[in-house]
């Protein structure tokens, strides 16, 4: 009778340390797991804005939302430069007041 409860006492040990080694496999699975899902989820936030980013610059520089070109003034040359053309002078003339 003896070494029925030895027996018993060793198989019980025996599941305990099956049990709390099975414990700690899963949580050394679920740290792994919830580090790679941290990742995944950090690069596919950080692909989402960089692809928002890349979106709203093509939509504001070559899409509707570009702002339309206004006309510019160029300097061209012309044939006469005004230094060479005298103004005409302007004589104040009198005009009638009603």
């Amino acid at each position: 009778m003896a070494t029925g409860g030895k027996d018993r006492q060793s198989r019980e040990q025996r599941e305990r340390a099956r049990v709390y080694q099975a414990r700690q496999e899963l949580h050394r699975r679920q740290g792994q797991r919830r580090r790679r899902d941290n990742i995944v989820a950090i690069v596919v936030g950080l692909l989402v804005i960089a692809g928002a980013v890349a979106v709203q610059t093509v939509y504001f520089v070559a899409g509707p939302g570009a702002p339309a070109p206004a006309p510019s003034v160029t300097d061209t040359p012309s044939t006469s430069t005004p230094s060479d053309t005298p103004l005409p002078e302007l004589e104040p003339t009198a005009s009638p007041t009603p």
